[in-house]
């Protein structure tokens, strides 16, 4: 592996820190700028829609995450230099969302993988380009929701 190899890799886990980050932290107009413009965002194991282009996603989850204090961790990374200015990564993750009483009080817990690609845009910066969530484990206040328990309990 190259020196420019490694250091990409950096820059993507860099770019993977700030996903979480701002995200946590409702800095949306930064957080929008990890993406590339026509990024494909695939959560629909969740039940949401395929989400095609970075303003469709701005619009789509700030009002979903609105009040609701959340912590996301991606780690292990698995990333894999495919071009000149082209990536793929895996990443494990795992993230917690509480809702505030006056929207129920939820707690949730996921755990699973995120498929991303990624691409260096003409600027220089890596974004990324594909997001697909898989999760293996959701839990809503302590209880398995996903998959459904074989015995209806967790």
């Amino acid at each position: 592996m190259t020196a420019d190899a490694l250091v990409d890799i950096e820059r993507i886990r860099q770019l993977k820190a700030r996903y979480c980050q701002l995200m946590d932290q409702k800095r949306w107009d930064e957080w929008e700028q990890v993406f590339c413009e026509e990024v494909v965002i695939d959560t629909t194991q969740e039940g949401s829609p395929l989400i095609h282009g970075r303003a469709a996603f701005r619009e789509f989850l700030p009002p979903v995450l609105e009040g609701v204090q959340t912590v996301h961790h991606a780690h292990m990374p698995q990333i894999e230099i495919t071009g000149p200015d082209t990536a793929t990564g895996v990443w494990s993750m795992e993230d917690m969302l509480w809702w505030p009483a006056s929207q129920g009080g939820r707690r949730l817990w996921g755990m699973g993988w995120y498929f991303e690609k990624y691409r260096r845009d003409p600027d220089g910066e890596w974004r990324i380009l594909e997001l697909k969530l898989r999760r293996i484990r959701v839990e809503v206040n302590g209880e398995q929701v996903f998959p459904p328990p074989a015995d209806g309990g967790a």
